[in-house]
Order: structure tokens, then sequence, then C-alpha cells
């Protein structure tokens, strides 16, 4: 047993010293995390904290299983805290993760459960969980501050399924119901907002969105934990076990069809990353939707065929970004959804504290086009990322555009 564990571990330093150059030394700001945002991903990863005291959590890591009949031996796992996102990752600060220390292993989820507890004297700590595809060295890699100058607080409670798995998507699906559980019961306090958000502008555009005014709140008061709670309006609810503290949790309901589009009009809202302002406009006063829809795809693209083609892709993409990145908007309308949806799945993902970067390009340095999306201190969410906007971004994104537009954009 012994033997096997060192095995795993050097096998995990091995393919993490793969990724970066030799003399680099590994961080988290230069590790590369591509493949969370992958298409072709087989595990999904996530790290769900519920916060314990000032100083302790307990810290669930689960790993959902996207490809056919996994097994738990072609992989290995481990996770580390880190006090920066540029401490060095030794071979002292992993642990690793073995059968023994699963908490649960559903059909859907691998998952592991730890308490922490946080260094004293340390402005920021961060949770690094990582997974190791040993069939082909891919690293899968999460990670979540537990303390840091862009997080408030986190939750003191969880949401469950009935199976007993955390709740680990970006989004629930209306009309469905989830059980709460928090240390310091027995209610939890509930607020819905029944908020649509605009769609953003698009990279070179540098004015600043549009900010709603007011926000409006319903309170929805106490209910009792560990009964199942229906969550049956499109917004977003918050939950809290003390309406006093900052901390809480935050659940983004949908319509029913979510992630995928559930009519023609939710459909004329979505290509407008991928239409004149001119298409848009007639398509919004049409009166029959379906039928101005297939005119559009059409003239787009002159050709049946392909335009059957960048549907499928085009709403591949859109599906993608709601999955991945809707917190209290949905994903498509969030800048890195909507980056996503045009420019497709980044080549390379880096974060640093205050900010997360999408590399796209060739080999040379000059040829590569970056995307920086600015971390902002958000109450509702701690993964909260806004584009920063150049005009310098012109002339690639209307090269992707005409590349949707003529069927050639694939992924």
């Amino acid at each position: 047993m012994i033997r096997s564990k060192l095995l795993h571990l050097s096998l995990l330093f091995v393919f993490l010293s793969i990724q970066l150059p030799l003399h680099a030394q590994r961080s988290l700001e230069n590790l590369d995390q591509s493949l969370r945002y992958s298409r072709l991903a087989r595990v999904g990863l996530k790290i769900i904290p519920i916060q314990l005291s000032e100083t302790s959590f307990k810290v669930l890591m689960q790993v959902e299983k996207l490809e056919a009949e996994p097994s738990f031996s072609a992989y290995t796992f481990s996770y580390a805290i880190l006090n920066s996102y540029t401490e060095e990752i030794t071979e002292e600060k992993v642990v690793l993760l073995t059968e023994n220390d699963l908490s649960m292993d559903s059909d859907r989820h691998w998952v592991f459960e730890k308490q922490i507890t946080l260094e004293p004297g340390q402005e920021t700590q961060v949770a690094l969980f990582s997974v190791l595809d040993t069939r082909q060295g891919d690293e899968y890699y999460f990670h979540m501050d537990l303390k840091s100058p862009f997080v408030y607080a986190h939750p003191k409670l969880g949401a469950f399924y009935a199976n007993g798995v955390a709740f680990d998507q970006n989004y629930f699906n209306r009309g469905q119901a989830l059980l709460f559980d928090s240390f310091d019961g027995p209610s939890i306090h509930s607020f819905y907002y029944p908020m649509e958000f605009p769609i953003p502008y698009p990279p070179m555009e540098t004015r600043p969105a549009d900010i709603p005014r007011e926000l409006e709140v319903v309170d929805l008061g106490d209910f009792i934990e560990n009964n199942p709670k229906t969550l049956d309006q499109i917004g977003y609810y918050f939950f809290q076990t003390d309406t006093s503290d900052l901390g809480g949790l935050l659940i983004k309901t949908t319509h029913e069809a979510f992630p995928q589009v559930k009519d023609w009009e939710e459909m004329v809202n979505i290509v407008t990353y991928i239409s004149t302002r001119k298409e848009h406009e007639d398509l919004l006063r049409a009166e029959d939707k379906k039928k101005a829809l297939d005119e559009y795809w059409l003239q787009m693209t002159r050709n049946p065929d392909t335009a059957k083609d960048v549907i499928r892709e085009y709403f591949r993409q859109i599906e993608f970004a709601n999955i991945l990145f809707s917190d209290f908007k949905e994903g498509w309308k969030t800048d890195r959804g909507m980056v996503f949806t045009v420019m497709g799945p980044p080549a390379e993902v880096t974060f640093a504290l205050d900010r997360e970067v999408w590399t796209y390009g060739g080999m040379g340095e000059s040829s590569r086009i970056k995307f920086t999306f600015a971390r902002i201190k958000n109450v509702l969410t701690p993964h909260y990322y806004t584009l920063n906007r150049s005009r310098a971004y012109q002339p690639i994104w209307f090269k992707n555009i005409s590349e949707w537009r003529s069927g050639r954009k694939a992924f």
C-alpha cells in the first residue's frame, strides 16, 4: 500500500512538471487550467466549502464523472492548501487522496470530505484540488479561496441532492427541490431576486455596461433545514443561516430546458453575438420568430447544410457556456460566456488572485491573443469576473464572427 501511494505521488509530480518549463516554480498562478473548460473533459471538479468557524471549514471535493463507466484506479486525486497563488506547490504541500478517503461513490460523483483549519496570520488561503488522468497525463484542477481579499465569507450551510451529494452545478432548474443543511440550524433564511440581466457589450466596447439602479428582492423568510425545498421561480435565491452575516449560498434558477435553449424568443436574443445590429433588430421585431430565424440562418450562410452545422455548433457552445459560467446571470450572458461562445474554449487558462487570463492563438507569443477577466469582490459569489475591454480586440473578434457566419468555425 505504501509503495502504491509513493508511485501515485511520484506520477503526480512528473505530470505537474511536464506542463511547466523545468526552471519554473510550480504555483497555482502558473498552472494551466484549460481542461476545466474543455468540451472533451472526462471529469468535472468542484470544491464546496462550508464554514464551521472563523478558522475551520468542512470542505467537499467532488468529482463529476463525465465519461462512461469510469474507473477510480484510472485517476490520481490530491489536494493542497496554499497561502497564496504564487506559493510553490511542494511535495510536502500535496495530500494524496485514496479510495479509503471517499465519503461517497455515487453513479455520477466521487466525493471526498475533509475538515480544514486555516493557518493563523495568513491573509489568503486557497484549496487546490487536482485529478490526474494517468492514462493520458491530463491534469484537472479546481481551486477555491477559503480566505482572501475577494471573499466576504463562505456559507455556513450546504445544499444537497436527494442522494446526499452536494449541489455542485452553476444553475438549478426551477420546480426541483434540494435539501439544505447547516451546522447551526435548524432554520435557514431565504431571499429571492427576480432579476433579468442585459446582454454584455462586445470586448472592444470600452464604455461601461448599464447597471440596474434598483435591485428587487423578495424576503421569503425562514424554512426548516433537511426538508425538501422547492425552488419554483426563475431568477436567483440567496440562503443564509444568519442574515447579519455576509456569507450565504447563491443558487441561480433557470427554465426547465436550461442549459439548452427553451424557445424561439430566447434563440433570437442569443444570436446577437454573431449578428449585425440590423439583423438582430429585425429578428426582435419579427412576429413569427421561427420563420424569421430560418430566413436569418439561410441568408447568413447561403447554404442549408452549412446553416444546420452552424446552428448545431453555435448552440452547443451556448450550452457549455451556461454549464460553465452561470452565476447570478445565465452563463451565456456573462463576459466569460460571451468570449467562450464566440472564440471557443481557450488554449490556456491561468489564474492569479485578482484575475483570470485566457490565451488563444499560435505557438509564438506575438501571435497569441489574451483575454483578461478582472476579479470583482461580490457578496453573492467569490468567482465574479468581468472582461478588461479594449479596442484592440476588434480585429480578432470580427474575424471569429466571420468564421461563424461562413460556417468555418469548429472546435
